[in-house]
């Protein structure tokens, strides 16, 4: 279990003062390799958080095993000063910085996974809130594109993007959502070996996260967005899952008091579980030889990685 990892990342995050450097702290004193960036943009700055965590037969060991990457997204884990608290929209960061922690521990009793995993994300306490047509959402004071370039790493040989998806009518389910795989443009089926994770730790059917087009577009384009849940699929030719914490109603992500240690908890297992498999081999998140074949038939589509032609305004 991880309820103690996840209420003392909840509890680490939850502060007008928290940084990445104060995060980072934590995770190193559990002997862990944590880098902060801090990332100035139009609407203010973020610290970006990226902790590597070594696998017993890992790329950095000179191993075979598979490097899998975590990355936590949000525009920021809070609204001060117009609102006070962890906002929904913390899930993502609260999920990857237990994961980190529970990995330390489990290193340290003495299960190393098999390979190297990669966890990133950012912390911003003080984000805007932007309206939409739904409901208000968090805005990251930094372009999307430079987070991406902080938070994909290329060694990551599939990704786990973890987002709080409440804001929406689509998914009218509480705990968690995974969504297809995405790669470089293309919307693959889910492999079972995923689905069974998902069963076995959530102990219900699979819960599927629906995509469109534009979901997997980068934000540039300006078309709708379910959220930012895909976008590190576009900055990558790695395969990318969306982890999506739900709701059965529309709650906005700027909403406080949201956040679920339940379900987040859950979110943890589930990509822990899946990190253990894909290091050992156990997990792809896609069937190359179909993936050969779509792109042998109708052509590449990593145009939709890109913010495609420019339109006259």
């Amino acid at each position: 279990m991880s309820w103690r990892h996840v209420l003392e990342a909840y509890d680490l995050l939850d502060s007008a003062h928290v940084t990445g450097e104060r995060v980072a702290a934590v995770l190193r004193a559990r002997d862990l390799d944590c880098r902060v960036e801090r990332v100035e943009g139009p609407h203010g700055t973020t610290d970006v958080v990226r902790v590597f965590v070594p696998g017993a037969r890992g790329r950095a060991a000179g191993g075979g095993a598979r490097t899998l990457g975590i990355i936590g997204r949000l525009g920021g884990i809070g609204a001060r000063p117009a609102r006070l608290g962890l906002v929904s929209d913390a899930d993502g960061a609260i999920t990857a910085i237990a994961c980190a922690l529970k990995l330390a521990d489990m290193r340290r009793e003495g299960d190393v996974l098999p390979g190297d995993v990669i966890l990133a994300t950012h912390i911003c306490p003080r984000a805007l809130v932007r309206e939409t047509p739904t409901v208000p959402m968090m805005m990251s004071p930094v372009d999307m594109a430079v987070l991406n370039a902080r938070e994909v790493d290329p060694a990551m040989e599939a990704i786990i993007s973890v987002d709080t998806t409440r804001g929406n009518r689509v998914v009218n389910h509480k705990g968690i959502a995974i969504s297809f795989p995405v790669k470089e443009g293309y919307i693959l089926p889910a492999p079972d070996a995923l689905l069974d994770l998902y069963q076995w730790v959530t102990g219900r059917p699979p819960v599927i996260l629906p995509l469109t087009t534009q979901d997997i577009t980068p934000y540039g384009t300006r078309l709708r967005h379910i959220n930012s849940i895909l976008q590190p699929a576009t900055a990558t030719r790695a395969p990318v899952i969306g982890l999506a914490l739900t709701a059965e109603t529309m709650v906005p992500g700027s909403a406080t008091g949201a956040s679920d240690a339940a379900d987040i908890e859950v979110a943890v297992r589930f990509c822990l579980e899946v990190a253990k498999a894909f290091g050992a081999g156990a997990c792809d998140f896609y069937d190359a030889r179909e993936f050969d074949e779509l792109v042998a038939r109708f052509g590449p589509m990593t145009r939709l990685q890109t913010t495609g032609q420019t339109l006259p305004v």
